[in-house]
């Protein structure tokens, strides 16, 4: 975008916190990943925010985890105009989206192209590695045990005699509703039954 004068009032203050939540440890842990999958078709970043954010930008990391050339992510086609390059961040997303990253765990491309919160663009890395380990196609070729593993369904089937077992009766001394009803008060004249 365009250079940006100073800032005031809530967009001074906004800025810090979001800074603080940025791990430079998880920053090198994220980089091992790529570099064990892409092999040679990456280089190491340099540490910090600037050089990760610019390494990040061009959607090796999705594309290697398809077979070799039939990566979603077209290559990035060097631009002059800021709309343009922030317009490619994009088909990498998407393309993660595909895979099977939820919508809500992917970074807006602005977070990246612009570095203003790079902490969010942390995050999006770890899932794609844990849904890459789960898939388990042979195209992941990192250590498995640098993510997480993604929770995974545990469907359990009762019997009708097993669920009727489990409702204990309730002591009485807990209180009861078996005189409340919704059939509405009793006629006229008669008294209310309260048990």
């Amino acid at each position: 975008m365009a250079n940006r004068g100073p800032s005031y009032g809530l967009s001074r203050e906004v800025p810090p916190p979001i800074d603080r939540q940025y791990d430079p440890e998880l920053e090198q842990i994220l980089v091992r990943p790529p570099l064990a999958q892409c092999g040679g078709d990456v280089a190491q970043p340099a540490p910090g925010r600037p050089p990760l954010q610019q390494w990040l930008k061009d959607g090796t990391l999705i594309n290697s985890l398809h077979p070799r050339g039939q990566g979603p992510a077209p290559p990035i086609q060097a631009s002059a105009m800021a709309f343009k390059q922030m317009e490619q961040i994009s088909p990498p997303l998407q393309a993660a989206e595909r895979y099977g990253i939820a919508a809500t765990d992917i970074f807006p491309p602005l977070d990246l192209w612009e570095g203003k919160n790079m902490a969010c663009v942390q995050r999006t890395p770890p899932h794609l590695g844990s849904l890459a380990v789960a898939k388990g196609d042979g195209l992941f070729v990192a250590p498995p045990n640098w993510f997480p593993k993604p929770p995974q369904e545990n469907r359990r089937v009762f019997s009708e005699d097993k669920l009727k077992e489990g409702p204990p009766p309730i002591g009485l001394q807990m209180g009861t509703n078996r005189g409340a009803s919704q059939a509405g008060p009793p006629g006229y004249g008669m008294p209310r039954q309260i048990l």
